[in-house]
């Protein structure tokens, strides 16, 4: 990737574990993933519902978490597991790009958290930012 110099040995590592056959196997293994999966959809379900008044609907393939007070998640929104986490950022492209994010989840399960933020912070090198697509949630 381009940004990893100025990511952490931390970051560095994690990339290099996740591209260990075992590790990828045993650790991605839906039978691994999925109970992840679901843990981080009931916390980030109880985390928006409860800063959010309640304010929980289905839409676009997202559980949508809304009227969150803005330091309870990140940038616009963040998703945590199939929970979208949001004050107001409800546009249908938004929510395309969530859904992507929810696939993510599902397939990673918790293993999604260190891969992600080994990706990078820079969401044009980010690999999850980019499958979801950067334009829909508002990169570009």
């Amino acid at each position: 990737m381009t940004d990893a110099p100025s990511r952490g040995r931390a970051a560095r590592a994690v990339d290099r574990l996740a591209r260990t056959r075992a590790v990828r196997a045993v650790g991605l293994h839906p039978v691994v993933a999925r109970p992840g999966y679901w843990f981080a959809t009931a916390a980030g379900v109880a985390w928006g519902a409860l800063l959010g008044g309640f304010r929980v609907s289905r839409r676009g393939g997202v559980i949508v978490c809304a009227g969150l007070p803005r330091w309870a998640f990140g940038r616009g929104g963040t998703t945590i597991g199939a929970a979208y986490l949001t004050h107001d950022n409800t546009r249908d492209s938004v929510l395309e790009h969530e859904a992507v994010h929810r696939a993510q989840w599902k397939r990673y399960g918790l293993a999604f958290i260190p891969l992600y933020l080994a990706a990078g912070r820079d969401a044009r090198h980010n690999r999850f930012e980019v499958e979801a697509g950067l334009e829909k949630g508002g990169y570009r």
